[in-house]
């Protein structure tokens, strides 16, 4: 099984970019693991602009891709839920895990029903960079979760 991050947007801070290298390179060790940067559309109105990262974001996902979008409105996980959640997809013999991050105006409706599964983060809302943070901290958590390391103090 393979991971891919896709996030919509501009490329990483300096800031961000040395953590999420770091989190990105220690997955790697668990699955091989890739990243994607799509660029915001350049148009004006959010509902056209949903539309036209939605193109963008279907030309990158494969139909066997199993989806999962970060969004403020779906389900919470615990670091261990996260974990399960990535097993069941490997024992469903995911080829390829894709989480990603929408643009500033969300993603459009064909995205949504696309997902396999919606996820949120928090009930609070970060910058799009440091999702990627928290994103690739968390899911180096949930691989640790499922070897059995001691990352994760439970």
């Amino acid at each position: 099984m393979k991971l891919l991050f896709i996030s919509v947007g501009k490329p990483h801070e300096p800031y961000i970019k040395e953590g999420v290298l770091t989190f990105t390179q220690r997955i790697s060790h668990y699955y091989p693991v890739d990243w994607q940067l799509i660029a915001p559309a350049k148009v004006t109105e959010p509902v056209l602009i949903k539309k036209a990262e939605a193109v963008s974001i279907l030309k990158a996902i494969q139909p066997t891709d199993v989806l999962i979008l970060l969004e403020e409105t779906g389900k919470m996980l615990s670091s261990p839920g996260l974990a399960k959640l990535i097993q069941q997809k490997a024992n469903q013999s995911a080829q390829r895990i894709v989480f990603l991050i929408g643009g500033a105006y969300g993603v459009d409706e064909e995205i949504k029903k696309r997902a396999q599964f919606s996820w949120s983060l928090s009930e609070l809302v970060f910058p799009h960079m440091l999702v990627r943070l928290i994103l690739t901290e968390q899911v180096y958590r949930a691989c640790s979760i499922l070897a059995n390391e001691k990352y994760h103090h439970q």
